[in-house]
């Protein structure tokens, strides 16, 4: 017997992006269901019909930010993609703070969206806890022993390297943005610009190149991205 098709809810106001992504993602596999508002939404989350949701932030009845504030403090708890203008920095950044799992801006490639999902739903079903040995491309961190070797090379980071890498393991794959980061690793009290200047020599110890880094990515105005695992 095959499994059933992961279930995925649409929620956006516009006819042609729901038939894109119905088509698109129907042909990945997936179970599309749609909704048109937010009232339509919470109808279908109500009734248990989605495994994931894909929601626009530009709903005509309710904001999308609301409806996922809402969501979260029901403690909704499947993963939610947002889809956004590639404009909107501090619409995505709001959002993935209420709880949002990603993102993607339109225009946006169905392989790019589906990547996102693949992970969004990866860490949904992945149990609670740190592997102890996390590996992408030549990277390799040991979250027990805190050991982080590139390839045969075992590189030394700073303790707040090490921190920083570390949240980023926790998370590949997915977008962490400045403040969560800044949250985790100074406990809030830094500035962005002490970020920045960690993830660089970050990237001078572990990229082949800091100028086109394979591991941590930037989102422009967002956060930082590791490259998921193996």
């Amino acid at each position: 017997m095959t499994s059933p098709a992961v279930r995925i809810l649409v929620v956006d106001d516009e006819v042609p992006i729901r038939k894109l992504l119905r088509v698109g993602l129907s042909a990945e596999g997936y179970r599309v269901v749609e909704a048109m508002n937010a009232r339509e939404a919470m109808a279908s989350v109500a009734a248990g019909e989605p495994d994931l949701i894909i929601l626009d932030l530009g709903l005509p009845d309710i904001p999308g930010h609301d409806l996922l504030a809402r969501w979260r403090n029901e403690q909704v708890e499947l993963p939610i993609i947002i889809l956004s203008s590639r404009t909107d920095e501090a619409g995505i950044v709001r959002a993935l703070e209420l709880g949002a799992d990603d993102y993607v801006t339109k225009p946006f490639g169905t392989k790019e969206l589906v990547a996102r999902i693949r992970v969004a739903l990866r860490h949904k079903l992945q149990q609670q806890g740190e592997r102890p040995i996390f590996r992408t491309g030549a990277l390799a961190v040991d979250l027990v022993k805190r050991i982080v070797r590139v390839g045969d090379t075992e590189v030394k980071l700073s303790p707040k390297e090490y921190d920083i890498l570390r949240v980023l393991v926790q998370h590949a794959g997915k977008v962490i943005t400045h403040r969560h980061l800044l949250e985790e690793v100074w406990g809030g009290s830094a500035d962005v610009q002490y970020l920045r200047v960690y993830v660089r020599q970050l990237r001078q110890k572990i990229e082949l190149s800091s100028d086109e880094p394979q591991y941590i990515t930037t989102e422009t105005g967002v956060g930082y991205r590791l490259r998921e695992a193996d």
